[in-house]
C-alpha cells in the first residue's frame, strides 16, 4: 500500500490485492454493507428542516413511534450529531449501544429500535467537537453495522440545515423519502425552500410537509389560536406542488411528553395535536 493509502495491486486501487486494506477497498465494503443492511429496510424516512427550532425531532420521535404502534417494525436513528434529542424524548436517557459480537444493537423500547450518538457519551451533557469527516463516518456505521434487521420504516432526524449529516444520508440512501418540517412563519419558510431544494438537487422524493406549532390549543377549553402570523405549510405546498401532510398546533402537552419521555402520539390520543399528527402518519403509512 502507497503512502496515500492507495492498493500497489496490479489491478490498481480497490482491486483487493492490498488485501482489503488500501482506503478503496475498505470504502467498498463499508457501501457493501450498507446495502446489505438497508436492503432488509422497506422504507427510509428522513425528517429535513432548513430551520432549527421548528419541532424536527419531536416529528421524527412521534412519527417512529406511532408508526411503531400500527404494528409496523420500525428504526429511529438520531443523526443529529451535536444536539441528539431523541433518547430524552422517549425516557433512554443513560442507556448504551452493546454489541453480539458482530453487529451494533439498538437500543428497544417496544417494537421500535433506536440508535442515537448519546448512547455513546459517557457524560450527556459532553459538546460533540467533530469536523465532517468523522460524522460522516459514524453515519456510515450507524447504517452498515447496527443490527436493524427487518424494518418496515426507518425513520432518520437529522440537524437542521443542508450539511454534513443530511447530505451524506440522502446521497447514501437514494432510496430514501423525505419529509420536511415548518412552522408558519415566513422566517421558517426562506430556509424550508432550502431543503425543498436540495431535495430536488439529489433527485429524492419528499413525501410531504408538516406544519408544526400551527396554532396554540388552550389547556383549559382546547380553543385554538392563532399566535404566529403565516401560513408556510400551506404556502410551501401550493409552491411547489408538495402534498401538507397535516398542521400540528401548540399542545402544552406535546411540550411536556417530550420532556418526560412520553410520546404525545402514545398519551393524548385525542387531542387536536395527536388528531393532526394522527392524519401525518395516515398520509405517510
Amino acid at each position: 500500500m502507497s503512502e496515500e493509502g492507495k492498493c500497489g495491486g496490479s489491478a490498481g486501487c480497490g482491486s483487493g490485492d492490498c488485501g482489503g486494506d488500501c482506503e478503496s477497498c475498505k470504502g467498498n465494503a463499508v457501501k457493501q454493507r450498507i446495502e446489505e443492511a438497508m436492503s432488509r429496510i422497506k422504507r427510509k424516512i428522513v425528517v429535513l428542516s432548513g430551520k432549527g427550532g421548528v419541532g424536527k425531532s419531536t416529528v421524527s420521535v412521534n412519527l417512529a413511534f406511532a408508526l411503531a404502534a400500527t404494528g409496523a417494525k420500525v428504526g429511529l436513528m438520531d443523526v443529529d450529531i451535536h444536539g441528539p434529542s431523541a433518547p430524552k424524548m422517549l425516557d433512554l436517557d443513560g442507556m448504551t449501544l452493546s454489541s453480539d459480537g458482530e453487529k451494533i444493537v439498538p437500543v428497544e423500547i417496544g417494537t421500535l429500535k433506536v440508535v442515537s450518538l448519546a448512547f455513546l457519551l459517557q457524560n450527556p451533557d459532553d459538546a460533540v467537537i467533530w469536523r465532517g469527516p468523522v460524522k460522516l463516518g459514524v453515519i456510515r456505521q450507524f447504517l452498515s453495522d447496527v443490527a436493524w434487521g427487518d424494518l418496515d420504516y426507518l425513520v432518520i432526524d437529522t440537524p437542521p440545515g443542508t450539511g454534513d449529516e443530511p447530505l451524506t444520508v440522502c446521497q447514501t440512501l437514494r432510496d430514501a423519502e423525505a419529509v420536511i418540517v415548518t412552522t408558519p412563519q415566513e422566517v421558517s419558510a426562506a430556509d424550508v425552500r432550502k431543503s425543498i431544494s436540495f431535495c430536488r438537487q439529489l433527485e429524492m422524493n419528499v413525501l410531504g410537509i408538516v406544519e408544526n406549532m400551527s396554532g396554540f390549543v388552550c389547556p383549559h377549553c382546547g380553543e385554538v389560536t392563532e399566535i404566529f402570523a403565516g401560513a408556510a405549510g400551506e404556502k410551501l405546498a401550493e409552491q411547489y406542488g408538495i402534498p401538507l401532510l397535516g398542521k400540528i398546533p401548540i399542545d402544552p402537552a406535546v411540550s411536556a411528553g417530550g420532556d418526560a419521555g412520553n410520546p404525545f402520539a402514545r398519551v393524548n390520543s385525542e387531542t387536536p395535536a395527536a388528531k393532526s399528527f394522527a392524519a401525518v402518519v395516515k398520509a405517510i403509512g
